[in-house]
């Protein structure tokens, strides 16, 4: 009797750990593409890419939609709206990549913060807004008024400094404001602030509303302007240089993409930039030239112009060795565009 009692008993114990099993593995879905999906995703290599909603970092996004597709590796998107927020998650080791102003990253490595600039994000992509409402020519103009830039370390505000000297204008005379980028043009249609200097959408937003004129466009201002590069912690460089390769390139191949593919572009990034398409379709085509995602390899001669005007507005309080800041180890010899097909309605997260 006592033997039957335990065979029962473990024949009971077998079929309660059987059905356990078949609850967490699930063998009748096997032949379910979606759950097939999910196994495959669990097996990639994930890695959580920071942005701001402004076209200088389009590639982020256009490069996380691709990569839903690939069997190695998957990138998610992680949206920030201001700069801040990206650096203390940066220090605390939630996110290992971002894109981010470049002066920023310089700020960072002058501080003892161990990141690399591995590529950059784009060229030009920044415009010069000001109030329709008010008689403004130029920098002159602007004596008195509030003038928001989306960070003191930004190269926006660097750019901005220049076009002062060069004008004649002390940087005393103008009010600047740091602003999130979202922010800036509700700001300047209630009147709160009374000029802007961004990347891109948040400049077409105000013109295609009417609440803003465009004064200058960066690569009117600086040809071949820079805004934002991408931003790697070192401990990710060490654990995991396969993945930071492969971002890189498709980085690289997203911005080949972007160039020929602007509608398809614009179309991808609305729905990760929470804008509307038709914005962001303005920007990438009204000029075509507005930003361009080519020439992406950071050079020392850009990056030592950019540290030399940090250091003369006192944001670096010493310059830094390029060697130090730039890994250029992971950039493609030769890019070419990706493949990618845009379905009508599958449009990202």
């Amino acid at each position: 009797m006592k033997n039957r009692h335990l065979l029962l008993w473990s024949v009971g114990t077998l079929a309660f750990l059987g059905g356990l099993a078949l609850a967490r593995y699930q063998p009748w879905r096997l032949w379910d593409a979606d759950y097939q999906e999910t196994l495959a995703s669990r097996a990639r290599e994930h890695l959580a890419v920071g942005f701001l909603p402004v076209t200088c970092h389009l590639t982020c996004p256009v490069t996380a939609y691709a990569s839903r597709t690939s069997k190695e590796f998957r990138y998610d998107s992680q949206r920030f709206t201001d700069f801040p927020t990206v650096v203390e998650s940066i220090k605390s080791g939630r996110i290992e990549a971002t894109f981010m102003i470049v002066p920023l990253a310089m700020k960072l490595r002058e501080q003892g913060v161990p990141v690399k600039i591995v590529y950059l994000g784009h060229r030009d992509g920044s415009t010069v807004m000001v109030r329709p409402d008010l008689d403004i020519k130029d920098l002159r103009d602007l004596r008195g008024r509030r003038f928001a830039i989306p960070s003191k370390y930004s190269n926006q505000h660097l750019v901005i400094r220049k076009l002062m000297k060069d004008q004649g204008v002390d940087p005393a005379e103008i009010g600047f404001v740091e602003m999130a980028p979202p922010d800036m043009p509700g700001a300047l249609s209630a009147k709160a602030i009374d000029a802007y200097f961004v990347g891109e959408p948040f400049a077409a937003r105000a013109e295609l509303n009417g609440d803003g004129r465009i004064l200058y466009h960066a690569k009117d201002i600086w040809p071949g302007f820079i805004s934002c590069a991408l931003v790697v912690h070192e401990n990710l460089i060490a654990r995991r240089p396969n993945v930071v390769a492969d971002l890189v390139r498709g980085i690289a191949e997203s911005g080949e993409w972007a160039e020929t593919h602007r509608l398809d572009a614009a179309k991808i990034a609305a729905p990760y930039f929470r804008q509307d398409e038709a914005v962001v379709r303005h920007v990438l085509t009204r000029p075509p030239d507005r930003v361009s995602y080519r020439m992406l390899t950071p050079t020392d001669e850009d990056l030592q112009r950019i540290q030399d005007m940090a250091v003369e507005a006192g944001i670096l309080a010493r310059p830094i060795a390029i060697s130090d800041l730039v890994d250029r180890r992971f950039i493609p010899r030769e890019i070419a565009a990706r493949t990618l097909e845009v379905a009508s309605s599958d449009a990202a997260r």
